[in-house]
C-alpha cells in the first residue's frame, strides 16, 4: 500500500476520495492538482491563489455553490473529523459547509481536542501557537486517537506577508508553517493546510520557494462552470430580457468571474435595459476591465487590414494566420508578433486592423508597474491570469521596451524587473496558449528588446515598418488617414506631388489631414479642399531628428524575420552597407553617436 493510500485509509479515517483520479467530472481543475500532490505524500501545506475569492460549486448538485473554504470543507475535507478556518476578523472557527449536524459535532471535538475556539484569540501569533501544539499531540496520540484534521486560513498575506522586513512576530508564523510542511510526522496523517490569497506576490517569498509547499492557481471559471452558474441564478429567464441564449452568454463570458457574472445577469434581470449587442459588450468590457483592476483595456477595432497602406507581404502574412486561427488549426499560428520601426510608422494602427480581421477579442497592457513592494508582480500575476482565462485573445504591448522588463533588471529595482520578464517570458513561451494568448509587442527600439522575448516560439513573426517612399502609396495614405479621421478627402483634392516625400511618417500625415480639416472647417467647407490641404502640407515642417530615425530604421531592418516584409529601398540599402551584419556596425555606430551627444 502506497503513503498517500495509507493515510486516506489509516484508522478507518478515509475521505470521500483515496485517490486523485477518482475525483468527480464536476470538480475544479486546481482540487485535482492539490488532491494528486497529496495523496502522492508529496505535500500537505498548499498556497491557493489567483480567483481565491469567487463562487465555487460544492455539491454534485449543480445549483449548490459558495466559498472555495465551503468547497473544500464539503468535500476534499468531506468526512475528515475537524475542517478548522482561521482569519483576522474571525479568529479560529469549525467550518462544515451546509451541514448543521457535523458543524455541531466538529465544535464539540474542538472544544475538547483543540481548546474552547470562543475564548482563543483572534491574533494569529496565539492561534497558530495552539494550532501547533494541538498538531503536536495529535501526532502523539494513539493510532485509534488520532484526528483527520483540515486548516484552512484565509486572507494568508496578513499572516506571512512578503518583505525583508517584517516583524518578529511574522517570521515566527512563517517559520511555524514551514515547520508543518517540513514536518515527515504531520505528512503520515491525515492533516492539510490550505493557505488562501488572491495574489501570490503578497506571500512571503521564502513560503512560496520551499519545495515542501505547493503553490496553486485558482483559474477563473470555464465555459462550463459559469453555464452551470447561470443556471442555477437565473436558469431560462436570462433569456427573456437577452438577445443571448445562456449558453451563449456562457460562451461569450469568457475571463469574467461568478461574482462579476452575477453582476451581469442580475443587472439585466433587474434593469429596464434590454442585454441586447452593445449593452452586453459594455458590461462584458467594464467587468473584464474591473477582474483586471483596469490594468487591460479593451480594444475595439473599428477596422481591418484592408485599411492599411502598404506592408503588403505582411498583411498577407497576417490574413493567413487569421485564416488558420479560424479554421482551429493553433499549432501553425505563432505566439506572437514584434511590430517594429522608427515613431510614427503605424505600428499601433496595423496591430489593432489586424485584430479587427483576426475578428476575437483584443486587449491593451496598460502600465502595471507600482511604486509599493510587490505591487508591480502582483498586477502582472492578475492580468496573466485574466488573459489565460479570456483565450483566444490578442494582447497588444506598446512601448514593448520599457514595459517588459529584462533579465538583469537594474541595481535599484530590487529586481523587479528581472522578475517582470521571467512572468512574461515564461507566459509568452507557454505553449498551451499557442492560438489562445496572441502578443503583438510594438516597439520603435526593438535592439532594445531582450532576445529572449525576441526569439522563435514567443514573438516570432518580426514585422518591420518605415515611412512610405512612393507617390502612390503617399497619396493612398492620405486617403486612408482622411477616413481614419472622419473628415472627407476626394483624391482629386490630393496633390499630384506631395511635399516631403520620403520624410513623412504615418503619424505627420494625420497631422497634416487634422490642420487642413481645421482649415476647411473655418473656411466653412463640410470636405477638405484642395487648397486647405496645399496650405497644411506647404506649412508643415517634418522632424529634424535625421540620426535617431535612422538608428530606428537600421533597428527594424535588423530584427526582420522575412525578407519579402523590407520594401525595396531597405533592400537596397542593406546591400548598399555590404549586407546584414554591416547594417549591424553601422547600427552600433550610430547608437554610440546618439547616446554621447
Amino acid at each position: 500500500m502506497s503513503e498517500g493510500e495509507d493515510k486516506v485509509l489509516a484508522a478507518g479515517k478515509a475521505t470521500e476520495l483515496s485517490r486523485s483520479d477518482r475525483l468527480p467530472d464536476w470538480f475544479p481543475s486546481w482540487a485535482g492538482e492539490l488532491a494528486e500532490l497529496y495523496f502522492s505524500g508529496t505535500t500537505n501545506v498548499f498556497l491557493l491563489h489567483g480567483n481565491t475569492f469567487d463562487f465555487v460549486r460544492t455539491t454534485a448538485q449543480e445549483t449548490n455553490f459558495g466559498s472555495i473554504s465551503d468547497f473544500l470543507s464539503q468535500q476534499l475535507f468531506g468526512r475528515w473529523d475537524l475542517v478548522l478556518h482561521y482569519d483576522l476578523a474571525r479568529g479560529l472557527r469549525c467550518v462544515a459547509g451546509s451541514s448543521s449536524e457535523r458543524l455541531r459535532e466538529m465544535v464539540t471535538l474542538a472544544n475538547r481536542r483543540v481548546g474552547d475556539l470562543s475564548k482563543i484569540p483572534k491574533d494569529p501569533s496565539k492561534t497558530l501557537m495552539v494550532l501547533d501544539r494541538f498538531l503536536q499531540r495529535n501526532v502523539m496520540a494513539k493510532p485509534e486517537d488520532r484526528l483527520s484534521v483540515g486548516i484552512v486560513i484565509d486572507h494568508a498575506s496578513f499572516v506571512v506577508p512578503r518583505g525583508d522586513r517584517i516583524s518578529l512576530q511574522e517570521k515566527t508564523h512563517l517559520v511555524t508553517l514551514l515547520n508543518w510542511a517540513t514536518s515527515p510526522y504531520l505528512k503520515r496523517l491525515n492533516m492539510c493546510v490550505a493557505l488562501l490569497e488572491d495574489q501570490q506576490s503578497n506571500i512571503s517569498e521564502r513560503l512560496i520557494g520551499n519545495p515542501h509547499i505547493a503553490s496553486i492557481e485558482v483559474s477563473l471559471p470555464e465555459e462550463a462552470d459559469r453555464l452551470a452558474y447561470l443556471e442555477a441564478v437565473a436558469g431560462k429567464r436570462i433569456e427573456s430580457v437577452s438577445d443571448y441564449t445562456i449558453e451563449e452568454i456562457a460562451k461569450l463570458t469568457a475571463g469574467i468571474s461568478l461574482a462579476d457574472l452575477n453582476v451581469l445577469v442580475q443587472s439585466a434581470l433587474e434593469a429596464d435595459e434590454r442585454l441586447d449587442s452593445a449593452t452586453f459588450q459594455k458590461l462584458k468590457k467594464r467587468l473584464i476591465e474591473r477582474q483586471a483592476r483596469g490594468l487591460l483595456e479593451f480594444i475595439e477595432p473599428s477596422w481591418g487590414l484592408d485599411m492599411v497602406v502598404g506592408h503588403d507581404a505582411a498583411k498577407e502574412r497576417l490574413r493567413q494566420d487569421a485564416l488558420l486561427l479560424k479554421k482551429g488549426r493553433l499549432e501553425s499560428v505563432p505566439m506572437g508578433y514584434l511590430f517594429c520601426g522608427p515613431v510614427g510608422t503605424g505600428k499601433s494602427f496595423l496591430a489593432q486592423c489586424a485584430t479587427g480581421s483576426i475578428g476575437i477579442p483584443c486587449v491593451k497592457l496598460k502600465n502595471f508597474r507600482s511604486k509599493y513592494v510587490g505591487e508591480t508582480e502582483g498586477n502582472l500575476e492578475r492580468v496573466l491570469g485574466v488573459l489565460r482565462s479570456m483565450g483566444p485573445v490578442v494582447v497588444i504591448v506598446d512601448e514593448a521596451d520599457a514595459m517588459l522588463g529584462d533579465r538583469q533588471g537594474s541595481g535599484g529595482d530590487s529586481g523587479v524587473n528581472s522578475r517582470i520578464f521571467g512572468m512574461i517570458a515564461q507566459q509568452m513561451g507557454d505553449t498551451r496558449y499557442r492560438g489562445r494568448i496572441l502578443w503583438m509587442l510594438l516597439t520603435a527600439r526593438p535592439d532594445l528588446l531582450p532576445i529572449d522575448i525576441k526569439r522563435q516560439g514567443r514573438a516570432e513573426v518580426h514585422v518591420p515598418l518605415f515611412y512610405p517612399t512612393e507617390e502612390s502609396e503617399l497619396r493612398k495614405l492620405f486617403l486612408v488617414l482622411a477616413k481614419k479621421s472622419g473628415a472627407t478627402l476626394r483624391e482629386e483634392n490630393v496633390p499630384k506631388q506631395i511635399q516631403h516625400k520620403g520624410n513623412l511618417s504615418g503619424a505627420d500625415i494625420e497631422g497634416i489631414i487634422g490642420r487642413a480639416w481645421r482649415i476647411s472647417l473655418i473656411a466653412g467647407s463640410d470636405e477638405i479642399t484642395k487648397e486647405a490641404l496645399a496650405e497644411a502640407l506647404g506649412g508643415f515642417l517634418p522632424s529634424s531628428q535625421s540620426l535617431e530615425r535612422e538608428l530606428q530604421e537600421l533597428a527594424a531592418i535588423i530584427e526582420c524575420t522575412d525578407v519579402d516584409f523590407l520594401p525595396e529601398a531597405k533592400l537596397s540599402k542593406m546591400k548598399e552597407l555590404g549586407g546584414r551584419e554591416h547594417v549591424q556596425e553601422r547600427l552600433t555606430a550610430v547608437k554610440q553617436i546618439v547616446e554621447n551627444r
